[in-house]
């Protein structure tokens, strides 16, 4: 398929320029185009999404339990000292529900959302099970470069919860977009990936919704609170976070033993 030489931005509607043209899935040629005004770089219309998501979850992401693992150290001492640790949180496009039980495993009150995938994890701990009110914060790894329309997304994400704070993950890239053969992250051959950011655009997302950027390696925060910066630096990284990561168990409890007695109670045990 022959490009475009521009295209609407999604984030910002300017007029985008043609980057580089490659095959996704292994068979489909996808021009990808850049906007000089918020540095997104986006596919063309992703027509073939839905052949791509035939399987909620691709089968090159070998990296599923260890980022899941790795995320949860890392979230729980970023929650743990920045925010409202006894709060109420979710975990949106969370996948097989494995983020969500590990953080009730160290003592968070956390919940699942997905829109396609089924929760295997954390069943009984879905969003629409759970007590009302607004969440404390929610999290979104790996979702945002999935999304054809990032701005309605985080629109609706933060209508529906009633969050001040979205926590998130993506790789990021600076100046001009990567060479196709340079930069792992375009995951060509799953055709899933399909946005690419720089951290002046999202900072120009948050600034839509009033709310606050910050940014520790490939972890993502936008939130109406003020952080600082340092500190969230300082939290996230390795020696920090493996001397801190056992602390919310020992402080809020785990609620692996209380979620079973629920659960049985809750079935009739």
């Amino acid at each position: 398929m022959r490009g475009f030489d521009s295209v609407p931005c999604r984030i910002c509607s300017s007029t985008t320029s043609l980057a580089f043209t490659h095959k996704v899935l292994g068979k489909y040629d996808c021009s990808y185009y850049f906007c000089n005004n918020c540095g997104v770089l986006q596919t063309e219309h992703p027509y073939w999404l839905d052949e791509a998501y035939e399987s909620p979850v691709a089968a090159a992401d070998t990296g599923m339990l260890w980022r899941n693992l790795y995320l949860a150290r890392v979230t729980s001492v970023v929650l743990f000292f920045l925010f409202d640790r006894r709060g109420r949180f979710l975990d949106a496009a969370g996948g097989y529900g494995i983020f969500t039980r590990l953080m009730r495993d160290n003592g968070f009150d956390y919940y699942w959302a997905d829109k396609y995938s089924p929760n295997l994890a954390a069943r009984g701990f879905e969003a629409d099970v759970g007590p009302g009110g607004p969440y404390t914060a929610v999290t979104a790894f790996e979702v945002m470069e999935h999304l054809p329309d990032p701005v309605a997304f985080v629109a609706e994400l933060l209508e529906s919860t009633g969050t001040d704070t979205m926590i998130f993950t993506t790789e990021l890239f600076a100046g001009e977009p990567p060479a196709p053969d340079a930069w792992w992250y375009y995951a060509f051959p799953t055709g899933q990936h399909i946005t690419f950011y720089q951290r002046s655009t999202l900072e120009l997302i948050g600034k839509r919704f009033g709310m606050n950027f910050y940014s520790s390696g490939m972890l993502h925060i936008w939130t109406r609170a003020k952080l600082n910066p340092l500190a969230l630096r300082l939290l996230t990284s390795p020696a920090i976070v493996s001397l801190f990561n056992g602390l919310p168990r020992r402080t809020l409890g785990s609620r692996t033993f209380a979620d079973h007695e629920s659960l049985i109670q809750a079935h009739g045990g």
